[in-house]
């Protein structure tokens, strides 16, 4: 398949496309790891009912993501489609676009914060936590060349709720 028609192809899908459920995700993504899983182990991986599990492979099918082939009396094979893949293509490009957006809006809030960090002169801080918006802050004050203190002897920064935040300033220890 030549770039310009998955390119289209992908298109058409996102305008067209039906809400897919975590579950359907879930199954998908399972199915595409192991095309030979049964559905009693998609069941404990996805920690649902093998008869949720039933009832969402049969509305995969008839969607026409997955395919079943009989490969003997009791055991069945499962395959992504062309639109099934695509499908799960499009949900991990939309939640990697999702996440560089969050991540974009939180290193510009980061970076405002150290910027008036900056204006009030301060050179050096201890940040409080280890998060995913910790590192962020924490990264954005190594690169505008605030040193981070190994305890809190000085300024605190930290995160409160979705913000960056001066906690308390206090004296030099020497």
């Amino acid at each position: 398949m030549t770039g310009t028609i998955f390119c289209v192809r992908i298109q058409k899908l996102n305008a067209d496309m039906t809400e897919i459920k975590q579950h359907e995700y879930s199954l998908l993504n399972e199915i595409a790891q192991d095309s030979m899983v049964t559905q009693a182990n998609l069941s404990d991986r996805l920690g649902i009912a093998v008869g949720s599990v039933n009832w969402y492979i049969k509305r995969l099918i008839q969607r026409g993501w997955i395919k079943v082939s009989h490969l003997d009396r009791t055991r069945l094979q499962y395959d992504l489609t062309a639109d099934g893949m695509a499908v799960f293509t499009q949900r991990a490009l939309n939640y990697a676009r999702d996440s560089l957006k969050v991540y974009g809006d939180f290193r510009n809030k980061a970076k405002a914060f150290v910027g008036d960090l900056q204006q009030k002169g301060i050179t050096q801080a201890y940040i409080q936590g280890d998060d995913e918006l910790v590192d962020i802050l924490r990264l954005t004050c190594i690169e505008a060349g605030i040193r981070l203190l190994d305890s809190p002897n000085g300024i605190l920064l930290k995160v409160v709720g979705q913000d960056y935040r001066l906690i308390e300033k206090t004296k030099k220890v020497n």
